[in-house]
């Protein structure tokens, strides 16, 4: 992995594949809460064969050693980006953002703009994490304040189980049924989580946790490709449709038998969908 330093100090690492073109954009992937870089190198490392792409580990993820004080918000991360964009990416770029991934995406385009962008892949999220009584189209569609703030506090108690907790908690059957029989599957992620930074990945919660991009939407001005899963934990197809609805130019794909990650369930899919947008926005 290559290392950038950002200005406070911080080691940001990422892996650069592939070689960078006049022609095509690069394409940089932005992986989820509590995830890393090894989430999209099975789908970075084909499409490097015809596109640069760049995978990090935000700040915070990846197993690394970090200074215990490092800031964890999210507009830190969207500068961290820029600075990455900066050195890296060439002249156009095009962010390929899955959960907290696309809320770094929204944070980094209300921060620098769209000028460094081409376009823009949102993966299965919401500008509004937390619901309210002019809100329905955030986690669940009923995550208030105090239900945030009772997750909160159960990351401090058991910041591996709370995560769990809340992919088995909503609004797909099968992970609520995998999570109370104890599966396989669960137990894998049980024994990664408690390998994390908890209090540093709390303190990231909590700046993702209350954001609000619904206002950004319409002012995005590059080609957006929505990708959601018809079978979320979190999210409802109405929130997809939103979405659509808010942004200037986007096309919507759900991918069917699909959960919050409908990129794994779909690799194939997601792959050529992907490069499709991506010729597509050709210089």
């Amino acid at each position: 992995m290559e290392t950038l330093q950002t200005p406070d100090n911080t080691a940001l690492r990422f892996v650069s594949l592939g070689d960078e073109l006049e022609r095509y954009p690069t394409l940089v992937f932005l992986h989820g809460w509590t995830a890393n870089v090894r989430e999209w190198l099975p789908f970075a490392t084909p499409l490097s064969e015809d596109f640069h792409t760049l995978c990090w580990d935000a700040r915070g993820h990846g197993g690394h050693q970090y200074d215990g004080q490092i800031k964890m918000d999210i507009g830190t991360m969207a500068d961290d980006l820029d600075l990455l964009l900066e050195k890296h990416s060439g002249d156009k770029a095009i962010l390929v953002g899955h959960s907290m991934g696309a809320l770094t995406g929204w944070e980094y385009i209300r921060r620098h703009g769209t000028d460094k962008l081409a376009g823009f892949c949102i993966i299965d999220q919401s500008p509004k994490l937390v619901t309210d009584e002019t809100w329905g189209l955030g986690i669940y569609g009923d995550f208030d304040r105090q239900y945030n703030q009772g997750f909160l506090q159960r990351l401090d108690e058991d910041f591996a189980e709370a995560v769990l907790e809340l992919v088995a908690n909503g609004l797909n059957l099968r992970s609520r049924e995998n999570y109370l029989a104890n599966s396989h599957g669960f137990q894998q992620m049980r024994d990664y989580l408690q390998q994390l930074p908890g209090p540093m990945l709390t303190e990231c919660w909590r700046s993702l946790s209350s954001q609000d991009y619904r206002g950004l939407l319409p002012k995005i001005d590059i080609p957006c490709l929505q990708i959601y899963g018809d079978s979320s934990q979190f999210y409802s197809q109405e929130l997809a449709q939103w979405v659509c609805q808010q942004l200037p130019e986007s096309r919507l794909l759900t991918y069917e038998k699909a959960d919050h990650s409908p990129h794994l369930w779909h690799k194939e899919r997601f792959i050529y969908d992907l490069k499709q947008f991506c010729l597509g926005l050709a210089k």
